[in-house]
This record gives C-alpha cells, sequence and structure tokens, in this order.
C-alpha cells in the first residue's frame, strides 16, 4: 500500500462485506467499505434508520448461532462492532461471540473484531503494544481477554479466520458514549458543563472513529494479517487538558470545566452505567499510552491529527446540536 491516507486502499473487489452493530464504529465503518467499493450489508436488531450511501441495512439478532447465519449469509468477510448496554456485557458478551463465531464457522466467512485495550488491565504508564501481556484484574478485563483467547484459538485451530482490531477510547463525528464524547462536545458549544475524568494532565490515547472505520475495512481487506492483534490507528497520546484546550481554541470561549475525580454519573451517564464503569476507572487515574504503529508500518495506515478530529467533531456536533 502506498501509505499515502485512510482512503488511499480503494479497491473494486466487489465481494460482500457484513458489519454487524450499527453504532457510531459500525456505521462509519460501513461507510468506509461503501467508499472503497465493497458491497455492504449493515445489520442491526431493529434494522431501522438512516445507512451511509451504498450500504444496504437489515434487521438480524446476532444472539444465535442462526440468527448470526442469517445475517451474515454470502459474506467475504463479517466484522463484530456488536455492543451491548455496558453493565450487561460480562452476561452477553460471551454468548454473541459464541453465536458469531459458530456462524463464520459454519459460512466460512472471515471475521474481523473491533476489540478494547482492557485486556492489559493496569498499565501504570507503560507504552501499549501488541505485544504487552494481558495482565487485566476487572470482570470487564477478564471477559474481554478471555473472548480475544477464544478468538485466536479458533484461528489457530483453523476453525475460523479471524483478526482482532484494538481501539482506544472513541472520539469523532458520531461518537456521543465516550469520555471524550457527550459529556464534552454539547457544554462546549453551549456553554454548560465540560467533564474531565480522573487526572486530566495525564496522557491518554483516543481513538478517532474514522481511523476505527479505515483500520478494520483495512484489516478485512487484508486476510495476510490474521491471527493476531493489531492496534488500531490512534494519534499520539497527549493530556486531555491538551485536548480541552485544543477544544476551546476551536470554540472560541473558555470551556465550563469540571473535573470528577471518582466514578459518578455525569453527561451521558447515568448512575448505572457509572457503577458498572467503576472498575475501569483507572484509565483516568495512569497514563493511557497505545502505540499503533505496527498497523502502520505493515499497511500504511496514518492516524487523523487530532488537531482534525477536534475541528471535524465539533462542526459535527453543531449540526447534530442543531438538528
Amino acid at each position: 500500500m502506498d501509505g499515502e491516507t485512510n482512503n488511499s486502499a480503494v479497491t473494486t473487489v466487489r465481494d460482500l462485506h457484513v458489519v454487524l452493530g450499527s453504532g457510531p464504529a459500525g456505521t462509519t465503518l460501513a461507510e468506509e467499505l461503501a467508499l472503497r467499493g465493497h458491497e455492504v450489508r449493515l445489520v442491526d436488531r431493529s434494522g431501522e434508520g438512516p445507512a451511509p450511501e451504498g450500504v444496504r441495512r437489515l434487521k438480524g439478532d446476532v444472539a444465535t448461532v442462526e440468527g448470526a447465519r442469517a445475517a451474515i449469509e454470502g459474506a467475504a468477510v463479517v466484522y463484530h462492532c456488536v455492543n451491548v448496554a455496558y453493565h450487561l456485557q460480562v452476561e452477553a458478551m460471551p454468548g454473541i461471540q459464541d453465536a458469531v463465531l459458530g456462524a463464520v464457522e459454519a459460512e466460512g466467512a472471515r471475521l474481523v473484531v473491533l476489540d478494547t485495550l482492557y485486556p492489559y488491565g493496569e498499565t501504570h504508564g507503560e507504552v501499549m503494544t501488541e505485544d504487552t501481556p494481558w495482565r487485566a484484574t476487572t470482570a470487564k478485563g477478564r471477559m474481554r481477554a478471555a473472548l480475544d483467547e477464544r478468538y485466536l484459538a479458533a484461528h489457530r485451530d483453523g476453525r475460523a479466520r479471524v483478526v482482532l482490531g484494538r481501539s482506544a477510547d472513541f472520539v469523532g463525528p458520531r461518537v456521543l458514549n465516550s469520555t471524550l464524547g457527550g459529556g464534552v462536545f454539547p457544554g462546549a458549544l453551549t456553554g454548560t458543563d465540560v467533564f474531565g475524568l480522573g487526572d486530566i494532565d495525564l496522557p491518554h490515547s483516543y481513538t478517532d472513529i474514522r481511523d476505527v472505520g479505515a483500520g478494520l475495512a483495512t484489516l478485512g481487506e487484508h486476510p495476510e494479517g490474521d491471527g493476531r492483534v493489531w492496534h488500531l490507528p490512534t494519534a499520539p497520546a497527549r493530556t486531555t487538558r491538551e485536548i480541552f484546550a485544543l477544544l476551546e481554541e476551536r470554540v472560541g470561549k473558555p470551556l465550563n470545566l469540571t473535573v470528577t475525580t471518582e466514578p459518578r454519573p455525569f453527561g451521558p451517564f447515568d448512575e448505572t452505567f457509572m457503577d458498572s464503569y467503576a472498575e475501569l476507572f483507572y484509565q483516568h487515574t495512569e497514563p493511557q499510552i497505545m502505540d499503533s504503529s505496527a498497523i502502520r508500518d505493515a499497511f500504511g495506515l496514518q492516524a487523523l491529527g487530532l488537531e482534525n478530529t477536534v475541528r471535524d467533531t465539533v462542526e459535527w456536533y453543531r449540526e447534530f446540536l442543531g438538528a
């Protein structure tokens, strides 16, 4: 690949790519795949709502192997971007994995999985690479690590062709339920509360949702990357305070900043969510530094700069709030 931009790897191959899950990641990925010339099916539980140009949106239930097989029928590549309510993840995600893995095994499709940094656990500021040991002690971290071990085992055993793409905290257009999302950008634009978590002077990696889409799409196009974890393209870590300064400059006024030093409800996150998130609050009390040089070096993917991310996210939120 020539490595110039995220959208430079355009292909005319018309194999069917099926994206499971229509949240910000799934929708952005479906849009990216369509721009690259693929036939794209976007599947979620409702099958309703808008879809990016060139994307067919369908209703499907991937909680069972039968439902998942129906959802991915005819697919060359399947992208697992399904999520559930945060407090239900430990109970629900293993069953969804069983169904999706069973479906791709039966249908012969490749599987690209959107993953998190949770399996690494507390790093005490160590830079996270694909070689960082998995030392999670939280319920969600152990659950994610167990899922990933099963995905990679399925690949090693020849039962399915699988690749994992890990992301840091999401930011960008369409992203609402993120620590750099609905608790930050609306307040910056309206002069109301902007929330920061933990120590905002620590470096913290944030992954632009468009880099999530570009990274997963590239893994879907390159089977030579299968059988391992990749870190999706992510800009060099900066402190959250530095990102807030970029945001202040973009909106042209000071932020009404509230820093939350312990897990409590804020912005779009209610008490149920924050009670479930409390075990992961360490992510805001130690540096969270993710290195994505491997995917850059292998496939030429360069992460978008945080200045561009902040600019484009502000403009998206202007339109979102105006609507």
